[in-house]
This record gives C-alpha cells, structure tokens and sequence, in this order.
C-alpha cells in the first residue's frame, strides 16, 4: 500500500532523518511514534501529498475511487469559517455520487455514530476542542478512503471520545483499511495498536510496538 524508498523530509537543507525504506502493507494498522519535533505530523503530510519530500519517493498503491482520507490537527482549521457542524461533516461526501437521500441518511448516522446529535447548527466558533475533534472524525468516516492518515486523532477528546475513536479505529481496520496514526498517547498505542513506526534523528525503525515503546522516554507513556 505505501513504499518508501530513500525518503528523507523536513524543512529545506535540514533533513529530520537520514535517508529512510520502510513498507506499510494494505490492510495495516500502524501508529507513528517518536519524540516532539522528530517530524511525524511532516511524514504524514509527505504521504498525504501535502508537502514535497526533500528526496526519495513515495508510490501509495490506493484505488482511484476513495484514494486516501487525511485527518489534520484542529489547530489548522480556522474555526472563524462561518459553516455549520453539520456542513463540516457534509464534507466528507466530496466527490461522492451517492442518492441525496442515501447521503442524508448515512450523515444522521453517522452524526450519532459521534454523539454529535443536536449540534448540526451550531458554527464551528461555538463548539468545544472535543465537539470539533468528533465532527472531523465524522467527516472522515463519511469519506469512506481505504488508506486513512490520522494526525491525533486522540486530541481534546475525552473519555467518551476516546472510546468512540478507538471503536471506529478498530472498526476500519477490521474493514481492510490501511491506518497510518500519529498519536502520543503511548499506553493508547500499546494497548490498540501491534505495530508502529519510531522516528529518530537517526532513522526510523518498523516494528512491534510494545518493544519500540521502550525506546521511548517514560515521560511520554499516559
């Protein structure tokens, strides 16, 4: 599903790893771990098509209807735009040709799959971190991409939400998705996740993500 060959990413001149291969198989869960600054929100980015890679390449073997879905970090989302919550979700049908009546049916569900009844009116501007996290999470599932890039996909939710995003993680991936998540939270990672990517200035290591996860300062496990 995803090869990198020789890949190295950052800000122009300053590379944030040696040159890096590793694989991603269609149909993996896979979480991306490392250290803050060591480039993982940049990597997704560079997968996603967002930002050019500083060398190497990248071949995303995806079909051309759905292709990939990328869930950024809220902060990039200027919450001044003056649409709804319900237009915000309504965006994940971009591109879908689907029956106005199947679309309408399929955001209800899709509203209360994320507890997010009752709030389709309200501007982005009136909504808490948590509110705006579960309706991008909404969008995305109404994207229905077979490879999903998830950028904290955990961010100011709570415990409600938290389980909510793990379900539906766990859910897409039993879907034959592939997942590429970035997340901090590293007992959320053990716990829901075999397989994670660490990035270090010295490179990036594949593998089982318990073993990778003690490489990691214990300050970072919640």
């Amino acid at each position: 599903m995803i090869r990198c060959q020789a890949l190295r990413w950052g800000a122009p001149g300053q590379p944030l790893t040696p040159a890096v291969d590793f694989g991603l198989p269609k149909g993996s869960l896979t979480a991306v771990i490392g250290a803050n600054g060591s480039g993982k929100s940049s990597l997704l980015k560079v997968i996603a098509g967002l930002q050019k890679p500083l060398a190497g390449n990248i071949v995303i073997d995806v079909p051309r209807k759905g292709g990939l879905s990328f869930l950024p970090q809220q902060q990039h989302l200027d919450r001044q735009f003056p649409i709804s919550l319900q237009a915000l979700v309504a965006a994940g049908f971009w591109g879908n040709k689907q029956a106005p009546e199947i679309r309408s049916q399929r955001l209800k569900s899709a509203l209360e799959d994320w507890c997010l009844t009752g709030l389709e009116h309200r501007p982005l501007m009136a909504l808490s971190g948590g509110e705006l996290q579960r309706a991008l999470l909404a969008r995305l599932s109404l994207a229905e991409a077979p490879l999903l890039l998830l950028d904290e996909p955990h961010a100011a939710l709570d415990e409600l939400g938290q389980a909510l995003l793990w379900k539906h993680i766990h859910a897409w991936h039993a879907d034959g998705r592939t997942l590429v998540v970035v997340c901090h939270d590293l007992a959320a990672v053990r716990q829901h996740i075999p397989q994670a990517l660490l990035i270090k200035s010295s490179g990036c290591v594949l593998g089982p993500s318990t073993e990778l996860i003690r490489q990691q300062p214990q300050t970072q496990v919640a």
